[in-house]
């Protein structure tokens, strides 16, 4: 039931979205009509659309995102004609009787309203945040469901119920203009021209370009805000930045600890296999202090987590510390063991890590983000939890008070301070204005090239010109679900962004052949600015697939463009992600 409220909650947030401007002219025009046969056809229409879009975006593949494309060209000539009939009816009259009478349909049948809806819906479906993020990502990695199909029609019933206070009030705004000198032949024109300045920003990709320079972080940080009060031992795995706010755990010798028990170390059986250790058992660590932590080693959030988790690894082994790391994979290469391994000696871990590829663990600990922290004490229970990075100092206090509960001792010690540099380092939070941008057709968001988005098929693209948090492609480019491949040389990535980092997740291609590249800020090489894994004049190669941090900006942190020219044929991107 909570996570039902939670999706409705999310839905109602819809209507805060910049992306969802254009779409309102749609629903206005509608004000004044009987509630019956009007406005609840259409609005059923939307969520019910909304509903099926997004559950053929969870399983269905490339081919669910060219069946929704077409989708949308037919809404818009649909929406187009409908916006022509209330400007010029006699216009209309020219056309045809049965043209006119689709038109009249279109104003007043039942019928015809909940074939508006879904036209509307077609349209509106980009729109999402966090919550529905978190919703299809379920979908993806457990299948789909009962539940995650409930789940999308509460998010779709949060929506229209926004969009139903938005026709009451729309309603209430037509009566007054009534009752003014405005005839009815003008407010209706009025609206004609709204409807197709709506099918001109859609069509034109201002609801997803644009727009975005409105607001990025708004409706998230809501619907984050959301989750955290709702439901904060569940929802998508995205990757939730937390408060390091700090929480002082009183101690005293022979003291009991006042931390609740969240429930039982669930079973670590399940991994395909364990590095840096044997597997490991609840009976084996029965007498331990043990931190549980769920990653992904592309995550920008878990890496920036990781100074810590090796610092508490190191400095409290000795007193019964156990930590283990859960590698569950976002991306298909990140199930490749030996890629994974990579890792571990890249970010120099040497505490037992889980392998988790099938999610039996995930699943055990019904858990839903990355990073995700389990603190369990000597008896198997569970007796904290941190999702998202930050609160480093309550989870090392948390740490010190179940060891002290074990050992019936203060344990006296100071909180670590460890260094941390590259993309290790912690975010910039107050600068942030950019976020998680995925570039497989599964999740992408915000792109603006001109040719629109094909998946699976060769595609020659041309940037555009993106707005802040959008981007586009240059060059000749394959996208499938997961990423972007480029087919021939000299293509590129146009990002626009605000934050003080900039990381893109990139890898070789199939032949494993390196890829260089060169990365400009504003046109010109990053100097200063630039990330741990470009030089001064912005060149870098690829070697490996991982995540790349390729800005760092020195000065002020502003908006700026984001170029990368690839050198080389065969590059694979993934994500972009901002600190």
């Amino acid at each position: 039931m909570t996570a039902l409220i939670v999706a409705y909650l999310g839905g109602v947030l819809t209507i805060l979205s910049p992306c969802i401007l254009p779409v309102l002219p749609f629903v206005l025009a509608r004000a004044g009509q009987p509630f019956v046969r009007s406005t609840l056809p259409m609005l059923a229409g939307l969520a019910l659309t909304f509903a099926a879009v997004g559950s053929l975006a969870a399983i269905g593949g490339g081919w669910a995102v060219h069946a929704n494309q077409y989708g949308r060209y037919l809404a818009l000539g649909l929406l187009a004609f409908w916006g022509v009939t209330l400007l010029w009816p006699g216009l209309a009259v020219i056309l045809s009787q049965p043209i006119v009478a689709l038109g009249a349909r279109l104003a007043k049948s039942a019928g015809s309203a909940l074939a508006l809806g879904i036209a509307i819906g077609l349209l509106w479906t980009p729109c999402a945040g966090p919550i529905l993020g978190l919703i299809l990502t379920a979908a993806a990695l457990e299948g789909a469901t009962a539940h995650t199909a409930l789940l999308l029609l509460a998010y779709a019933a949060g929506a229209a119920t926004s969009l139903a206070a938005a026709l009451l009030a729309g309603g209430r705004l037509v009566a007054i203009m009534r009752g003014t000198f405005l005839s009815g032949e003008r407010i209706r024109q009025a609206f004609g021209i709204a409807v197709l300045s709506g099918v001109s920003a859609v069509a034109l990709g201002v609801d997803t370009g644009l727009l975005a320079r409105l607001s990025y972080a708004g409706t998230t940080r809501l619907e984050e805000a959301v989750l955290k009060d709702f439901a904060p031992d569940r929802g998508r795995q995205t990757t939730m930045v937390a408060s390091n706010t700090s929480i002082s755990v009183a101690q005293k010798p022979d003291f009991k600890s006042s931390l609740p028990v969240e429930g039982r170390l669930p079973s670590l059986d399940g991994a395909v296999e364990w590095l840096n250790s044997p597997p490991l058992t609840g009976e084996q660590l029965r007498g331990k202090v043990v931190l549980v932590d769920f990653w992904t080693y592309s995550c920008i959030n878990c890496i920036r987590t990781l100074p810590y988790i090796r610092a508490w690894a190191e400095k409290y082994r000795d007193q019964g510390l156990v930590v283990i790391g859960v590698h569950a994979p976002e991306f298909a290469f990140e199930k490749k063991i030996d890629n994974v391994k990579g890792a571990l000696r890249d970010f120099r871990i040497g505490y037992p890590v889980a392998i988790d590829n099938d999610y039996r663990i995930w699943r055990a600990f019904r858990n839903s983000y990355w990073p995700a922290l389990y603190f369990i004490d000597t008896q198997g229970q569970i007796r904290h939890h941190v999702f998202g990075e930050g609160e480093y100092d309550r989870s090392e206090q948390v740490i010190q008070d179940l060891l002290a509960e074990a050992s019936g001792k203060e344990s006296g010690h100071a909180l670590v301070t460890p260094a941390a540099s590259g993309a290790e380092a912690a975010p910039d939070l107050g600068n942030i204005r950019s976020g998680e941008t995925y570039l497989g057709y599964g999740q992408a968001a915000n792109f603006v090239s001109p040719e629109g988005l094909r998946g699976d098929v060769a595609q020659d693209y041309t940037p555009g010109q993106p707005g802040l948090n959008a981007w586009g492609l240059s060059g000749n480019w394959t996208i499938a679900s997961e990423q972007a491949s480029l087919n021939k040389a000299g293509g590129g990535i146009t990002y626009r962004f605000q934050a003080r980092d900039l990381h893109l997740v990139l890898g070789p291609g199939s032949d494993g052949k390196p890829v260089r590249f060169q990365v400009t800020v504003d046109g010109k090489a990053p100097g200063p600015s630039h990330g741990s894994d470009t030089d001064a004049d912005g060149y870098g190669t690829i070697t490996e697939t991982r995540l790349y941090q390729l800005v760092r900006q020195a000065g002020p942190v502003m908006k700026r463009t984001f170029e990368i020219r690839f050198l080389d044929p065969g590059v694979q991107a993934f994500a972009f992600t901002f600190g």
